[in-house]
């Protein structure tokens, strides 16, 4: 995304070379804030208190959640007990487990001195892959927004729709404009329109550093 001029990912190691950093999702829209990660507690935390969202999101921080922890432990109990105290933000999170368990499979079978670089190494793919898969989603998205304009008289407009606004009411006009909840639920169209939006199949599907 573009912040103040600069292309600004929402995670990324600090010039430390080891800490994370996150935009605290809680203070958008209005603020845009960052947070510094430099434990397991700080990566349980931002996960568990929704600092950062989404599934794909989550996932991303989750493996850099875990790299933490191996500089502080890198024994299997150690990374055992890391793993399971990221499981358990949120257990229902598909691509939070998917991402775990990549970082555990690139360090298991190596020696305590390498994890930590194998897990970093891991945890980077991962979001340089779903960035690529959001540049993905956001090329397919123009074709079809540039067709439905084409077929429309000028002045047409995009309603964005936000799945941390779908369920009940913005809480400002502001979030009104920004997530567009004039009703609760889509139309029919509404909702084919949207599916026509979905890119054709992607990896593991919108693993996201949004």
């Amino acid at each position: 995304m573009l912040i103040d001029g600069k292309w600004t990912c929402s995670v990324w190691i600090e010039p430390d070379g080891w800490s994370i950093g996150i935009i605290d999702q809680t203070k958008l829209p209005h603020v845009v804030d960052t947070l510094r990660l430099a434990t397991l507690a700080d990566a349980v935390h931002a996960i568990s208190s929704m600092q950062t969202r989404g599934a794909p999101m989550i996932g991303v921080v989750a493996a850099y959640g875990l790299c933490l922890a191996l500089r502080a432990d890198a024994s299997d109990a150690g990374m055992g007990q890391a793993y399971a105290m990221l499981l358990s933000t949120r257990p229902t999170a598909v691509n939070l487990k998917w991402a775990l368990d990549e970082v555990v499979a690139a360090v298991r079978n190596r020696p305590r001195s390498e994890r930590v670089a194998a897990a970093y190494a891991r945890a980077a793919a991962i979001c340089r892959e779903d960035i690529a898969d959001n540049e993905a989603i956001g090329r397919h998205g123009l074709a079809v927004i540039e067709g439905v304009a084409a077929a429309k008289p000028p002045g047409g407009r995009v309603n964005l729709r936000c799945t941390g606004c779908w369920k009940k009411p913005a809480r400002s006009p502001r979030q009104r404009n920004l997530c567009s909840t004039a009703s609760p639920t889509p139309s029919k169209k509404g909702f084919i329109a949207l599916q026509r939006l979905r890119p054709p199949p992607i990896r593991k599907s919108l693993r996201h550093c949004q």
